[in-house]
């Protein structure tokens, strides 16, 4: 099939944090060497930011090096960390525990990730960068072994692939060097992991998912600018994860939990254990009086510096959270992906006068950076939480005031998060509590403050690489169906006919894009595709 071609110097695919940096340092070399660069960043999401969401609190050192004046132009970025609190919660009560050094956050912002997006989108499109927002990378374009970049979705094809009258081929976006910046577990990325073997000498990646709520709060109850992490309950010892409740701006709260997915329980529900936080009796007030305006969800890549891949491949190369910089134990990630993508850029700038395919400089220039450096003093700290979480925070105390990062050891992960789960006969299920609908809620009513925007009829973006057999006789028969589950958005379900036959139903229209169960379902049988461009949640302030 004929399709319209474009070519760039340079194919971006991701506008987060990490793209964005990509393409704004790029241009900025280009400007300042009187070099014409052509950069084309594509993005799945609607519009900028519309598929990012984080806690987040940012650390500037990064954006004072990619634009050291972004006060005078009025980056959004206005409510600074006022004060910290690192929690142990029981059922009933809380302890304060000294904050972790990698915690502390004197000198750091609290934001709303996907403005900041828009910020630097906008200042990318002033130094001339294509910005295209609607468009799902869906393939990549090999040349024997080289990849040459990309072609996105086609759009207006309904589900059993005929066009519609709304029928837009998708675009084969050609480049001299494309950059895959598509966040935690991007498809795309995983494609390269194993066309090339990426990760053989990685250890297994691991991730956690992370369920935010937006709340409008009484200005009494209000404290801008403070950061409260907690560890402990509702989650038990051997189970990683913990909440943040940040206060940002104008009497809004921003609060959500985290749950590792390498837990072993087919029954836990990380959406209600996060229900289970809010009734909390230190959460619990701040919410009675309060009105949530905001949900989401999203994956977080947690391996840290062992489970980091290969960086280079011929055509191209991966920066931000596909490759996996979020530093765990500080609980951020935006400063290391800016600062990837910008390493990456300069890299790429001679790099692109040569006549050669691979820009191996670019590993070599990492490790040379302070993102390695905070890597490897942060490597063993997640691994250590394999232990539980007494032994894990033990350990964690000694690395980090003892050895400082130093340690003559490293850490190491065996098994990837879908093998960690045991049967559903060897654990004990998990009751919920019921839901009051104020303060706690059902997930189809949380996604509908997701905003989700698909086309009616549209193709099956999530796929089963065996629709009938697994599903039941493993996953059901086996694990209870853990799908139900760990799926935040109420996708995946059991539903039986009236011969009480089973079968699962995938509720694509709910999907927010956390990829949960591309990386939790236990078989790999799930497969999780991007929608057509311009699809999903739309998110404003997350």
């Amino acid at each position: 099939m004929s399709r319209e071609s474009m070519d760039f110097d340079v194919v971006i695919i991701g506008a987060g944090p990490a793209g964005l940096s990509t393409g704004i340092r790029l241009a900025q070399l280009s400007q300042q060497h009187h070099q014409a660069l052509t950069i084309c960043i594509i993005d799945k999401g609607a519009e900028i930011g519309s598929h990012i969401l984080s806690g987040a609190v940012l650390e500037p050192r990064a954006l004072h090096e990619l634009i050291p004046d972004w006060q005078m132009k009025e980056a959004p970025i206005h409510t600074p960390v006022t004060e910290d609190r690192f929690l142990f919660l029981t059922k009933n009560k809380s302890w304060r525990l000294p904050t972790p050094r990698q915690m502390h956050n004197h000198g750091n912002y609290i934001i709303s990730l996907g403005q900041f997006c828009r910020w630097l989108a906008t200042e990318a499109e002033c130094l001339g960068v294509n910005i295209f927002p609607g468009f799902a990378a869906s393939e990549i374009i090999y040349d024997n072994n080289r990849v040459s970049g990309v072609i996105t979705g086609d759009k207006g094809v309904d589900k059993w692939g005929k066009p519609k009258e709304t029928y837009q081929a998708g675009i084969a976006l050609r480049a001299k060097q494309t950059v895959f910046a598509e966040g935690c577990r991007g498809s795309l990325t995983q494609n390269l992991f194993e066309h090339y073997q990426l990760c053989k000498h990685a250890d297994p990646q691991t991730y956690a998912l992370g369920i935010k709520e937006l709340w409008e709060i009484p200005e009494s109850l209000h404290r801008v600018g403070s950061v409260m992490h907690s560890i402990g309950w509702p989650l038990d010892h051997h189970t990683y994860g913990g909440s943040f409740v940040y206060h940002v701006g104008k009497n809004l709260l921003s609060i959500g939990f985290v749950v590792g997915l390498d837990y072993q329980n087919p029954y836990l529900n990380p959406y209600e254990e996060f229900q289970r936080f809010k009734i909390h009796p230190l959460i619990y007030p701040l919410l009675e009086k309060s009105h949530r305006i905001a949900y989401g969800a999203r994956t977080l890549i947690e391996g840290g510096l062992q489970s980091i891949p290969e960086l280079t491949f011929p055509g191209g190369l991966i920066v931000g959270d596909a490759a996996g910089f979020l530093n765990v134990p500080k609980i951020k990630g935006i400063h290391n992906a800016m600062k990837s993508g910008m390493i990456a850029a300069e890299s790429l700038f001679p790099f692109l006068q040569s006549n050669q395919t691979e820009c191996k400089d670019y590993a070599t220039n990492l490790q040379a950076s302070w993102l390695w450096q905070e890597l490897y003093r942060a490597r063993n700290i997640r691994p250590a939480m394999c232990f539980g979480l007494w032994p894990g925070l033990v350990y964690s105390a000694i690395d980090t005031y003892i050895f400082r990062g130093n340690a003559p050891w490293t850490l190491h992960r065996r098994l990837p998060d879908h093998e960690t789960l045991k049967k559903a006969n060897q654990c004990r299920k998990i009751i919920y509590p019921k839901h009051d609908n104020k303060i706690t809620f059902d997930r189809l009513n949380s996604v509908y403050l997701s905003n989700i925007q698909y086309e009616e009829n549209q193709p099956y973006h999530l796929k089963l690489k065996d629709r009938h057999g697994v599903p039941i006789t493993i996953n059901l028969n086996e694990y209870d169906s853990p799908e139900q589950r760990y799926c935040p958005a109420h996708v995946y379900e059991i539903l039986y006919n009236e011969k009480n036959e089973p079968r699962l139903q995938i509720n694509g229209g709910n999907c927010i894009h956390c990829k949960a169960c591309d990386i939790k379902d236990p078989t790999q049988n799930i497969v999780w595709t991007p929608s057509e461009g311009g699809s999903g949640p739309q998110y404003g302030m997350m």
